[in-house]
């Protein structure tokens, strides 16, 4: 199972969940049953940041989604970060998915890409090269590369990422998170056979998005 420090609740949620329980009882302690839309808000941020652990499937060469949500693109595309022909496949978060994010392999972190930007619907092609994202390129020990880009949505102003170049990642442990609707592009190498399709609903950790070449 994934490491998670702080298991149910992300560590990135506890000031937000804080302020909405503590309004929410206050216009209880005032206004008593008009407070239900507080508590609601309060349930709505509470089920945004929750982090679940996740079971990490074992096999040589496996790409592990990074995150919750839909599959939105799968194909050839070009790596504008490592400048190659690659397999891209990109996943959908809408506000009702979790949104800590996970590393898709075991390896070594070679760079850090940060880059400004717009806040397109992150459901948009588009917003793969338009929008605010922070690009992890791993190297896993066979040598093969893999991008994984957090990008920002439309409600999205903030991504989290806390790793730096020369960290070491397991497949499935958590690395970063992006609050409210947004979109994790992963980009593998030629070769690389995807196990999903458009369409799909993956998990985080649990899902298995492709299989890196052999050779």
């Amino acid at each position: 199972m994934a490491h998670y420090p702080h298991p149910i609740i992300a560590k990135e949620g506890w000031p937000f969940l804080a302020i909405a329980v503590a309004v929410a009882a206050g216009v209880t302690w005032f206004g008593g049953w008009v407070s239900l839309p507080f508590w609601i808000i309060a349930l709505f941020v509470l089920q945004f940041f929750r982090d679940p652990p996740r079971e990490v499937p074992q096999g040589e060469g496996l790409v592990l989604s990074p995150a919750d949500g839909r599959i939105v693109q799968v194909g050839p595309a070009q790596d504008t970060y490592l400048k190659r022909d690659s397999v891209k496949i990109s996943v959908f978060m809408n506000v009702f998915n979790v949104h800590s994010n996970r590393s898709p392999v075991d390896g070594s972190v070679e760079d850090v890409w940060y880059s400004p930007g717009t806040f397109v619907n992150a459901d948009l092609d588009k917003a793969s090269t338009d929008n605010e994202r922070n690009a992890v390129h791993i190297r896993t020990a066979s040598g093969r590369d893999v991008t994984s880009v957090q990008v920002a949505g439309l409600i999205a102003r903030r991504i989290l990422c806390y790793v730096k170049r020369g960290d070491r990642l397991a497949a499935g442990q958590r690395y970063g998170f992006i609050r409210f609707g947004s979109r994790v592009d992963v980009y593998l190498p030629p070769g690389s056979v995807p196990k999903v399709a458009i369409g799909d609903i993956v998990k985080a950790t649990s899902t298995v998005l492709a299989e890196l070449p052999r050779d």
